[in-house]
């Protein structure tokens, strides 16, 4: 599955770099997030919920940095286990624009794929719940990295 997006955020790009680097506002915004801690300065181990259909389950895996260009640009390479649910994993490639003194473009392209009883389920119904997460990561992320910025 692919996914594109693009948000602007009331907030000079450094901040916004910052706060996609900050873990506790990742956990706030992630939908089903438990924990984000951070492994090293490129990789973190999360834990989460997410529902896909019937089928629900704890996933624990990890986010890994790869090529950042402070605070232009970066990678994404994460993959989780749900034990008998399944797994999924991808890439995602998340790019910041200044477009203007105290706003900034943020667009991102992802692709995953998912195995176990998810993967049964169906691509449309994956594709949409998919799609939901990401909307309601960047919804509250605009809005939690908007609200530290006043």
């Amino acid at each position: 599955m692919e996914m594109m997006g693009e948000q602007l955020i009331a907030l000079p790009q450094q901040a916004v770099w910052d706060a996609l680097n900050d873990p506790e506002i990742l956990k706030q915004c992630i939908p089903g997030c438990e924990s984000v801690e951070k492994v090293s300065d490129d990789e973190y181990r999360m834990t989460m919920v997410a529902a896909v259909g019937p089928v629900k389950a704890k996933f624990t895996g990890k986010l890994t940095i790869v090529n950042p260009v402070p605070p232009d640009s970066y990678a994404l390479a994460f993959e989780g286990t749900g034990g008998v649910a399944g797994f999924g994993k991808g890439t995602a490639e998340v790019s910041l624009t200044q477009d203007s003194d105290t706003v900034t473009l943020l667009t991102y392209k992802a692709t995953a794929t998912v195995g176990g009883k998810i993967a049964q389920i169906g691509s449309r119904l994956i594709d949409g719940v998919a799609r939901k997460m990401a909307e309601a990561f960047f919804a509250k992320f605009t809005a939690a990295v908007t609200k530290v910025g006043e």
